[in-house]
């Protein structure tokens, strides 16, 4: 197989006419078709009937990461709108502290009519309860991401802020504006971690009922965290994709998950391509830690390229035996680290088995993913998606994959 950086980007598009993307879910969540993908063979079924298809003692993993209302506008005295789209925090560096801040945090941000704030402070009055709040934003740092700094006069968290003044950001691809129906349906109903700008979308088919006859079925169910950046949206813009720059992404898994992995053998069913990477990287981390049991915490990180350089002879129990080990020598209850895993045909699974997911866009490193996982078979199951009217990206239908 030919190098996987020489991988050329146009061998993964295909025709997506605009009526097919999915500009809205339908009503009831689990009423969408679900494709069923089985070694080849291709069939589907509606998605309240998933666990039909989903074998007894399976673990199955769940992103509980919940999106954030992250797009903030502010408006100049000229008129000019600018607006700051928060991606990830910067001062403090750590989603859950960031939220409960009361005066001031710093946030890397997006900046859109950039050139219209040269400098200075932003100022939005906002009615947070009771009271009236003045929140301030001012460009500390200027680049293709920017370190923005919000400062607030009242008590209250950046959390309520964000709840009062911010807007829920969906795909760009969907052309409409933020409706307030969003709010509810681009949310998982087991989101809980605040953090993400875009949803885990293949979750958005999930039920209280679809998940109350999994767990009948005898089906464990677990969850990890990992925030979706902006950068999921980012298409490949570059000929091949040794030339495509992956965003980076806060995950976190808890020891008792790893354990729960390691009792089934180091193997589960993920939810969306955010799950996957969570997993995917934990090999990675475990080998980390196996090769250097002296690493900091702190420098623990999946590069891009990781999984492409070097033998990774260990196997994946191997990895999280030493990820448990790691933990309980540094008196640590969970893993936090970034990755920037990219997972593409000549990738080798080690923890993922089988994977639920919706369908993606053309020439997008998440068709990559699923191309790997299909062993390159992902024309055939988008052709079929095609002609049976399935619905595509976000708020469309989604898919069973076991290779």
């Amino acid at each position: 197989m030919k190098d996987t950086r020489n991988i050329e980007i146009a061998e993964y598009d295909y025709d997506l006419p605009d009526e097919r993307i999915a500009k809205y879910p339908l009503s009831q969540r689990d009423s969408s078709k679900l494709l069923l993908y089985k070694g080849g063979d291709i069939s589907h079924d509606t998605f309240c009937n998933l666990p039909d298809y989903i074998p007894s003692g399976s673990l199955m993993i769940f992103n509980n990461t919940k999106v954030i209302q992250a797009r903030l506008r502010f408006r100049k005295e000229t008129g000019a709108q600018i607006e700051v789209f928060c991606l990830e925090p910067e001062s403090p560096n750590d989603y859950q502290l960031i939220f409960q801040q009361t005066q001031m945090c710093e946030w890397r941000c997006l900046v859109g009519n950039s050139s219209r704030w040269k400098g200075g402070v932003l100022t939005r009055q906002l009615n947070v309860g009771d009271f009236v709040v003045t929140l301030t934003a001012e460009r500390v740092s200027v680049g293709a991401v920017n370190c923005v700094r919000f400062t607030w006069d009242k008590g209250c968290s950046f959390a309520e802020l964000l709840e009062v003044a911010g807007e829920l950001p969906i795909p760009p691809y969907l052309n409409r504006s933020t409706e307030e129906s969003d709010k509810e349906t681009y949310q998982t109903v087991y989101s809980k971690i605040k953090g993400s700008v875009a949803a885990p979308t293949a979750g958005l088919h999930f039920t209280p009922a679809v998940m109350d006859n999994l767990v009948k079925k005898g089906v464990e169910l677990a969850e990890v965290t990992l925030h979706v950046g902006a950068g999921t949206f980012k298409p490949v813009k570059s000929d091949s994709i040794g030339e495509h720059e992956m965003h980076e992404e806060y995950i976190e898994v808890s020891r008792q998950l790893i354990n729960r992995l390691i009792a089934a053998e180091g193997k589960a069913i993920a939810v969306g391509t955010t799950s996957v990477r969570t997993l995917e990287s934990l090999y990675f981390l475990g080998e980390a830690v196996y090769n250097n049991p002296d690493i900091l915490p702190e420098e623990l990180h999946v590069a891009q390229w990781t999984p492409y350089e070097g033998e990774h002879t260990i196997t994946s129990v191997e990895a999280l035996q030493a990820l448990v080990t790691y933990l309980d020598k540094h008196s640590m209850d969970r893993v936090h680290s970034h990755t920037q895993i990219i997972i593409a045909p000549g990738y080798k699974y080690r923890i993922v088995n089988t994977i639920v997911t919706n369908f993606h866009q053309p020439k997008s490193t998440l068709l990559l993913l699923v191309s790997a996982f299909v062993k390159g078979n992902w024309k055939s199951i988008y052709n079929y998606a095609l002609d049976n009217d399935f619905r595509f990206l976000s708020y469309g239908d989604s898919s069973l994959l076991v290779p």
